[in-house]
């Protein structure tokens, strides 16, 4: 069947961690009947329920998820792969819906799927391994310091605590010779449909009241279980996130477990800035209060309006 994508609206709902998208977002695809597509990295490995605040199976049946549990935490993945399901999905509820929902706090995947993504050369294998070896000998600021003398505009911006993104931009220099923030595409690819930006947020006290009080449920949950059994393969980088990275340490005989739990409050804390920082580059976006359904669903509804006053 083809799809009249003018007709069309994903909805972008997003926000820091813990802020309340899950539960938000559930409730908006029942009122308009429709899918949710993730954007939670987090969230795409099927093995990482606890630490991940993964969708619950009374979630989950409330509404059609996409992208959520579909990899193991051994599968490859990347942003390039997310585009071309996240796309197949939509085609999906596009094809039985006006409205779409794509929701999650991994501003890069959120980006992919409104902006597109550059076509950027693979490292060759000698450069991964160089730069992977440089990440193994010096860590963290052995990888600041190369990219900081290689790429400093990309250094400026990128996630200093993330060595996936800092060994990108370098893998990519050490290859072509350019810079990475050279080769970026400086303009959006055009979506056929239309994307309305939802930004979810609380006062700054209360979402950290969220985080701590998330943080010792997932510990009532097995949170702790959850890390053991997979403390072997913990070198994945589906795994290197807040939550085990932390226990990861813990069980390496580093710091008490008490110190353990405090240090993935302070982390997901941290992180939850970040992401804020990310979403106020979003100038188009509409910022609303989890619990204000009506107001979101008003404003939707405005906006639908004003794109059928256009065809």
């Amino acid at each position: 069947m083809r799809i009249n994508y003018k007709n069309k609206t994903l909805l972008l709902i997003t926000g820091p961690t813990a802020v309340g998208k899950t539960e938000a977002s559930i409730r908006i695809a029942e009122k308009l009947n429709t899918g949710i597509i993730s954007a939670d990295a987090r969230q795409f490995y099927r093995e990482l329920k606890i630490g991940t605040a993964a969708p619950t199976p009374s979630e989950l049946a409330r509404a059609k998820h996409y992208l959520t549990g579909h990899l193991s935490i051994f599968d490859y993945y990347n942003v390039s792969l997310f585009e071309q399901e996240a796309l197949a999905a939509l085609d999906a509820i596009f094809s039985k819906s006006d409205f779409a929902i794509l929701t999650g706090g991994s501003g890069l995947y959120i980006d992919t799927l409104c902006r597109g993504i550059d076509n950027m050369p693979d490292a060759r294998p000698d450069v991964r391994n160089m730069v992977k070896n440089i990440y193994k000998s010096e860590g963290l600021e052995g990888l600041r310091n190369l990219l900081e003398k290689s790429d400093p505009e990309y250094f400026y911006e990128v996630d200093k605590a993330n060595p996936n993104r800092m060994m990108r931009g370098l893998e990519v220099f050490y290859t072509t010779g350019e810079k990475f923030s050279d080769l970026r595409k400086k303009t959006s690819i055009q979506r056929p449909f239309q994307i309305k930006k939802i930004i979810l947020n609380r006062a700054r006290y209360e979402l950290n009241e969220r985080i701590n009080l998330r943080t010792r449920l997932m510990v009532r949950d097995g949170l702790i279980e959850e890390a053991i059994r997979f403390f072997p393969v913990r070198h994945l980088n589906a795994l290197n996130t807040v939550g085990y990275k932390e226990l990861f340490a813990w069980l390496q005989n580093h710091g008490s477990l008490d110190t353990a739990i405090e240090k993935i409050c302070t982390n997901t804390r941290r992180y939850a800035k970040r992401q804020l920082t990310w979403f106020k580059r979003y100038d188009d976006a509409k910022w609303f209060l989890p619990e204000e359904e009506n107001k979101i669903l008003s404003y939707i509804q405005k906006e639908r309006e004003c794109l059928n006053s256009k065809f």
